[in-house]
């Protein structure tokens, strides 16, 4: 078994890194991409159009990736309008009760050492892990 470094995934992590750390640093807010996202639904004064700018962007991130020569995911693991709004109505449900979402706890969260981003975190982990066991083995 060859071992190859993803390369790809490692400078994206390094990006996502970078740029949460960044937005902690100069505006002093935490790159939650679901707090990011309620408080573009219920906008706060002064805090709207950073918010805005942080989500455009992530999508013409997604837009411009392609041409820099990194490949995106060609399919979703489900199929069709139902699916995927079901599947976003779980993660919106999941991502409230947890108080964040996978990256707010998983990159922020982790990196001040939060335990309740720790807890919440090894709480993903552990869904995640199970999930796919299940999926590939029952």
């Amino acid at each position: 078994m060859m071992f190859v470094v993803p390369w790809d995934a490692l400078l994206g992590g390094v990006l996502l890194g970078l740029s949460a750390s960044l937005l902690l640093a100069v505006n002093g807010r935490v790159a939650g991409i679901s707090g990011v996202l309620a408080g573009l639904l219920k906008p706060i004064k002064g805090e709207f159009t950073w918010r805005l700018l942080f989500v455009v962007g992530m999508v013409a991130a997604s837009l411009v990736a392609p041409w820099l020569g990194f490949e995106l995911p060609q399919t979703l693991p489900v199929n069709g309008a139902v699916w995927l709004s079901l599947a976003g109505l779980l993660v919106g449900i999941g991502t409230k009760l947890a108080n964040g979402c996978t990256s707010g706890h998983g990159i922020c969260g982790m990196g001040r050492l939060s335990k309740r981003s720790i807890v919440a975190t090894c709480i993903f982990m552990a869904s995640a892990i199970i999930t796919v066991f299940i999926r590939l083995h029952v």
